[in-house]
């Protein structure tokens, strides 16, 4: 709670009540507050619980919101956009220190009774409503809590040496601390005045709602009424604002009556037939600003002729650009084909040294071959002989 009180009212030291709305920033600050001291919880919890609180300080029916329902996403949205806008408001330095944490330990120090701590710490809570968190140290709002709950308890405190110097305070301070509670105990309840302009965040009861649309718009009197009677005075204003608004109809009647009237004379004119005395005749008449106009209209025809040529032109340079390019590529993919048969050629001289060589080295080993086989036949045909001579020989 101290924490998210604290960040509400740093938040509020930079920007304006008007642009942000109190109600979705103090739930914010309270849903980053529960993040920041470890102890967190969802964004639809605090939704609820603002709505539920909302729906009770206004006395509307207490309705349950849904949570698939546009109005929660409404929500939702808008709860997390202002986190944001904190965070960066304070650069993402969120660091609370609070005067609650020193109160026991002065108090200990003290020697002070233990109803003195109970009411140091309601003050100190209360102090929170203030904006003495954010314009003085911890320490000094805990030595001006302490100072007050004495004397409201009539307690004494030691002044030689004086205890706050102990703490690290000031009695400018401590004075300050003690004037702004007694000024927050005499200011009467606090009560919501609306003041930013985009609207109430959390009221969103079908009630509040039909109310709102179904009230009259309020009718302002253009000057003060001379007697006390309300309702002549409204009537009055009512009857000029009918009054001024017939005036404007029928000014705007008369204008389009006129403009068609001029419209259908342009027609009539135009439809006319001009005989050849009048046709020799308004050369005759024509005015200054017609010669003008002639000549305007002449140079405008020349500047468009200028123009057709020059982009004829521009055609016929680019027509033999691509001319000049397709010989280019005709020449090109002439070199490539005599190149390719160049290459064509060499292969084939390389592949008939090849076939001859191997020719030449097989030609040579059937030449051998055939020399053995005669060798092995000659030997073959003398013992054939050898032995018909020793069967002779023997017969």
């Amino acid at each position: 709670m101290a924490t998210g009180q604290v960040l509400f009212h740093r938040f509020y030291c930079k920007k304006s009540f008007a642009r942000f709305d109190v109600k979705i920033v103090a739930a914010s600050s309270l849903w980053l507050a529960s993040k920041l001291e470890e102890s967190p919880r969802r964004a639809r919890q605090v939704i609820i619980v603002f709505h539920r609180m909302e729906c009770r300080r206004e006395n509307l029916p207490i309705e349950h919101l849904d949570l698939y329902s546009k109005k929660f996403s409404d929500l939702k949205a808008e709860l997390s956009r202002t986190e944001r806008h904190i965070l960066k408001e304070m650069g993402f330095v969120c660091h609370v220190e609070h005067p609650h944490k020193f109160i026991s330990n002065y108090l200990a120090t003290l020697e002070t009774p233990p109803e003195l701590r109970q009411e140091a710490w309601n003050l100190a809570n209360d102090s929170l409503r203030t904006t003495l968190c954010v314009r003085f140290k911890s320490e000094v709002v805990a030595c001006g809590v302490v100072y007050a709950a004495a004397r409201r308890f009539q307690v004494p405190l030691p002044e030689n040496p004086p205890w706050w110097k102990a703490f690290d305070a000031d009695k400018s301070g401590i004075d300050e601390v003690c004037r702004v509670l007694a000024r927050l105990y005499s200011l009467p309840k606090a009560q919501y005045i609306p003041v930013c302009k985009d609207g109430k965040p959390f009221t969103f009861s079908t009630r509040s709602a039909d109310s709102q649309s179904q009230q009259p718009p309020k009718e302002v009197p253009l000057s003060p009424p001379a007697n006390n009677n309300a309702n002549v005075s409204n009537t009055t204003v009512a009857v000029a604002d009918v009054e001024t608004e017939g005036a404007k109809e029928a000014k705007i009647k008369m204008a389009l009556d006129k403009l068609k009237e001029s419209k259908q004379s342009d027609d009539e004119s135009k439809s006319m037939p001009t005989t050849d005395s009048d046709a020799r005749e308004e050369p005759r008449h024509k005015s200054k600003s017609e010669h003008r106009t002639e000549s305007s209209g002449e140079k405008s025809k020349d500047r468009d002729r200028e123009r057709e040529r020059d982009r004829e032109r521009d055609r016929e340079r680019a027509k033999a650009r691509d001319r000049d390019r397709g010989r280019d590529s005709d020449r090109e993919r002439e070199r490539d084909e005599t190149e390719r048969d160049r290459d064509k050629v060499k292969d084939r001289g390389h592949r008939s040294k090849d076939r001859t060589k191997d020719s030449g080295g097989h030609s040579e080993k059937s030449r051998h071959h055939s020399s053995r086989d005669r060798d092995y036949r000659g030997s073959s045909y003398s013992s054939r002989e050898k032995d018909r001579h020793r069967h002779h020989s023997y017969a």
